[in-house]
């Protein structure tokens, strides 16, 4: 039912009754991940669906989420991952912008019913089962250069902008971090990671299944979900910082010495403070491989499998990946970076430099700093307006846009504020119109976002400190946002 042209599933067309997916109490061998899959192609196929048409998945983590992702892989559908969280603006903007012509959908998303009319909507247990009524055969035959997911990302303008993935881009970034890392098929991935943001879904889901590895899918984190996967047998553990804080947290002896049972912790997504990675190997045993990377390019820069992992820095280019460092920002020229953003002319121009022997080098925005042995140490970011929060990159214009629509608000900016668990934590810094009020609940209730952008901190002043041009200074306002 397959004709093997999607590097991406060739593993899960190979691996038999080998075990692919346990999630839920529930095991799944490559051989049924690779029958459900080919009759969601068939069903996708039936709707009318074909090789370039976008579908927005808005999904949890669970066995038929999963199956989904990978039946439109091998329609040749265009992925849109989407935060099952976002609100009303946040999900127009990405299914208007997408072009998306199918939701396929969990139960849980009130918001998404909210929106009225738009692309037809299916629950990824219908898609399942109406694939599981066909035997026909529907897998495309697809090219390194077609598109396979579009994976939205916060610019600074507020306007989220989608990361266009081809085949081979993906195909290109996961092979070259799973050989870097070792993952073959005799291990077993534990992912706890939201499955519509590139670490867990490309990174994660998809370099392990590549591999014939096993996934240990974790429909939310825990640290107890986590300990309790390390003695089930997982072998490798992909986390971002806050993670490993609330691990730190939450370990006794017993649990500690389950996690040190794992041959390779890694740790991404945002900066992790040298002391926790420190305390984490004290605990353990277990020295935790930070890597680097972002929606754009996927995996581009990694700590070594092998030797040593240099605390506070985020190590070398990855096989496949050179970088410059050109006025301290990080420039990475890649095989797994995107080919463009989607349908964004003025910000591919931004973002992408060709140089005279053509090589095409992307932006990343982030300022480094490189060791004597070219050992890369992130600084900080080239722009005040992108937060990392707890892995994600968010937007403070879009935060600010919907802080301006409260009564009580006569101006604002956000900024972020170190934050041991989140890395950084939003805060609004506002200043009232007169005679005004406003608490920190009201603005929280006020800001019709995903969690994790609402502000966690509300600062008061009468003005908003400017430059001679009138610019916001957040600069100093991050220094000292009271």
């Amino acid at each position: 039912m397959h004709d093997g042209s999607n590097p991406l599933l060739r593993a899960v067309h190979a691996r038999g009754s080998r075990p692919a997916l346990v999630v839920d109490g529930l095991t799944l061998s490559f051989a049924e991940l690779d029958d459900r899959s080919a009759g969601v192609a068939a069903a996708l196929a039936h709707r009318g669906l074909g090789k370039g048409d976008r579908a927005a998945l808005v999904l949890r983590s669970s066995l038929d989420g999963v199956v989904c992702l990978l039946g439109c892989l091998r329609r040749g559908v265009v992925v849109v991952p989407v935060n099952p969280g976002y609100q009303g603006a946040e999900l127009a903007h990405v299914l208007a912008d997408s072009g998306a012509v199918l939701v396929i959908e969990d139960e849980a998303c009130a918001a998404l019913h909210a929106l009225g009319p738009g692309p037809a909507r299916v629950g990824s247990r219908a898609l399942v089962d109406e694939g599981a009524a066909t035997a026909d055969a529907a897998d495309a035959a697809l090219h390194e250069d077609d598109l396979a997911m579009l994976i939205y990302t916060s610019g600074t303008t507020g306007r989220s902008k989608g990361c266009a993935h081809t085949v081979g881009s993906l195909a290109a970034g996961v092979a070259a971090l799973m050989a870097l890392w070792g993952v073959t098929d005799a291990d077993v991935v534990l992912n706890a990671l939201p499955l519509f943001h590139v670490h867990g879904l490309c990174v994660c889901l998809l370099g392990a299944l590549s591999r014939g590895a096993c996934t240990r899918l974790l429909p939310r984190f825990s640290p107890e979900a986590v300990v309790d996967g390390a003695r089930r047998g997982a072998t490798v553990f992909m986390s971002v910082p806050t993670m490993i804080h609330r691990l730190l947290g939450a370990l006794d002896d017993d649990g500690a010495a389950a996690l040190g049972s794992l041959r390779l912790v890694t740790c991404g997504s945002a900066a992790l403070p040298a002391e926790q990675l420190r305390a984490f190997e004290a605990r353990t045993g277990v020295t935790i491989l930070e890597r680097y990377g972002m929606s754009e390019t996927l995996i581009t820069l990694s700590n070594p499998l092998e030797g040593e992992r240099r605390a506070g820095a985020v190590g070398w280019p990855v096989p496949g990946t050179a970088i410059r460092v050109v006025d301290d920002e990080l420039w990475v020229s890649s095989a797994g970076a995107m080919k463009a953003y989607w349908n964004r002319p003025d910000a591919d121009a931004e973002a992408f430099v060709t140089d005279a022997v053509g090589q095409r080098w992307f932006r990343t925005g982030d300022v480094v700093a490189l060791d004597d042995d070219g050992c890369v140490r992130v600084v900080g970011r080239a722009s005040q307006d992108i937060l990392k929060v707890g892995g994600y990159k968010l937007s403070t214009r879009e935060i600010e846009e919907q802080i301006e629509g409260h009564p009580a608000v006569r101006e604002v900016a956000v900024v972020g504020v170190a934050d041991a668990e989140w890395g950084e934590r939003v805060c609004a810094v506002v200043a009232l119109r007169e005679g005004a009020t406003l608490t920190l609940a009201e603005l929280q209730a006020h800001v019709k976002l995903a969690e994790v952008k609402r502000p966690r901190e509300l600062v008061l002043v009468d003005a908003l400190p400017r430059n001679a041009l009138g610019k916001v200074m957040k600069a100093a306002l991050k220094a000292r946002p009271d």
